[in-house]
């Protein structure tokens, strides 16, 4: 009966809350999967082979800005509205540009590879294999923006699930069967995400079979260009810090960062499926006109990430115990100030969706320039005084700085172009919920070791949550109707 009527429920859901629910439960699998594989790679690659392949990726996040734009992002999705009866045209022709663009790349790096190997420290070896991932990756990235604005779950889940699974196990072999263990681990990864990437590309191209557009083409430039200095900026928030402590404090000190920083922003993968989901259902909610359940649907949200963030904090001993070993254990302190900043990491992005919505890119880049260049001065004066321990703290005052940017931005959006309404979220929450996250943040900092004053602050925590439940849920109803 009970069984019955949870069915029953389910089926009563909106299309966007079963979307958002089974896109977190995807990205829950995933980031199980690659939490799975923590525990081996950190095991049977040394600690400077991790770093390398930590830094590999890093390299990668860098170049894909230069030869993507990332069209597939916010301009992909607002094209969809503005392209709603081309769509398929529309999204081939962005696909045909990131590949020319990435040809292009591909033919400087050929054309001067000592210059570049220099650059970037990875060999040519390695630097084929990401350019394999820069060409084919853009296809899954447009493929699945596209079953996210329909609410379409089903086959993203299964391919990547797959996918992820693919990677894990190809990877333990490669690695166990050759000496050659960084390049093992890195074309593993690659091969499989091109497996299905690659299967994508040439259907998407087939489907559309529009390979140059003009006013796709400039509709794309024009949305992105601006937004370069912003991706560029983000990098630096996410990934620079690994470089930093590479160069500064050696691969070493890199992997155990890079480690606890994996760990800690386990959530992201949760709340980048509740944003990438949350997005359409908001810009729908503004091109009808019907703003007032953002509101209402973004309440549980803010408690959920909320949540997560402080979970992630608690159990850190536990989960490098689990997941790297021991010899990782001393990560555990950069863990609550970036398990932190996944909190202010989806505030920012719930203001910069309206920002998004209404092209103020302009904005967009400005904050992320702002605390792009705070973070790389902060990482500069401190990680050489208090070594990888001083990037988690840096982060996370950048990630305060960004939100509160984007709330004086997203402001001022709201004041030109919806001067009706005053807030489409919940103010007094979100202050409350930050304010809460970060006390617990440093309770937490202070007590891995006092084991009964955490665990006392865990079952406190888990009361509370017990005793607002019904408010929880009541917020979740309220999202399901819309």
């Amino acid at each position: 009966m009970k069984a019955g009527k949870v069915i029953n429920k389910y089926k009563n859901l909106s299309e966007p809350v079963k979307a958002s629910f089974w896109y977190t439960i995807c990205n829950v699998l995933n980031k199980g999967i690659a939490l799975l594989s923590t525990p081996i790679f950190t095991r049977i690659l040394t600690e400077e082979q991790y770093g390398t392949f930590s830094i590999f990726q890093s390299w990668f996040s860098i170049i894909l800005i230069f030869t993507s734009f990332n069209i597939f992002l916010g301009g992909y999705t607002k094209g969809l509205l503005l392209y709603r009866d081309k769509r398929d045209e529309f999204t081939s022709s962005l696909l045909s540009l990131t590949t020319l663009i990435t040809m292009v790349f591909a033919a400087a790096y050929v054309l001067n590879i000592d210059f570049w190997t220099d650059v970037f420290e990875l060999s040519p070896v390695l630097m084929l294999a990401m350019f394999i991932e820069l060409l084919t990756m853009p296809a899954l990235e447009f493929w699945s923006a596209r079953e996210r604005f329909d609410y379409r779950y089903k086959k993203y889940v299964a391919i990547s699930v797959a996918m992820s699974i693919l990677s894990l196990g190809g990877g333990v072999v490669a690695v166990l069967s050759t000496s050659c263990k960084v390049e093992a681990r890195v074309y593993s990864d690659v091969i499989a995400k091109a497996i299905f990437a690659g299967t994508l590309f040439v259907l998407v191209l087939a489907k559309g079979r529009k390979f140059f557009d003009r006013a796709y083409w400039k509709y794309a430039l024009a949305f992105n260009l601006p937004l370069i200095p912003h991706y560029l900026s983000n990098y630096v928030l996410n990934q620079s810090d690994r470089l930093m402590i590479g160069r500064m404090a050696g691969a070493e000190q890199a992997a155990y960062y890079s480690v606890a920083y994996t760990i800690s922003t386990m959530a992201v993968l949760i709340t980048t499926s509740i944003n990438n989901s949350l997005t359409p259902y908001i810009y729908k909610s503004i091109d009808t006109g019907e703003k007032t359940g953002i509101k209402k649907a973004t309440q549980p949200l803010i408690l959920l990430v909320a949540g997560l963030s402080v979970l992630t904090m608690a159990f850190a001993p536990e989960i490098i115990l689990l997941f790297a070993g021991r010899k990782y254990a001393d990560a555990i302190y950069v863990i609550p100030p970036i398990a932190a900043s996944v909190f202010f990491i989806f505030l920012y992005s719930l203001f910069s969706t309206i920002e998004y919505f209404y092209q103020k890119t302009g904005f967009i880049a400005v904050a992320t320039c702002i605390s792009a260049g705070l973070n790389l001065v902060l990482n500069y004066l401190f990680i050489s005084l208090y070594g990888y321990y001083a990037a988690g703290y840096t982060t996370l005052v950048c990630y305060i700085c960004l939100a509160v940017m984007h709330y004086a931005f997203y402001k001022k959006v709201l004041r030109k172009e919806m001067p009706e309404i005053r807030n489409l979220y919940d103010m007094k929450l979100i202050l409350v919920t930050a304010s809460a996250v970060l006390l617990v943040m440093l309770v937490m900092a202070f007590t891995y070791h006092m084991y009964l004053i955490r665990y006392g602050i865990i079952v406190i925590l888990f009361a509370v949550g017990i005793g607002k439940r019904k408010k929880i849920a009541a917020a979740v109803r309220g999202f399901s109707k819309k």
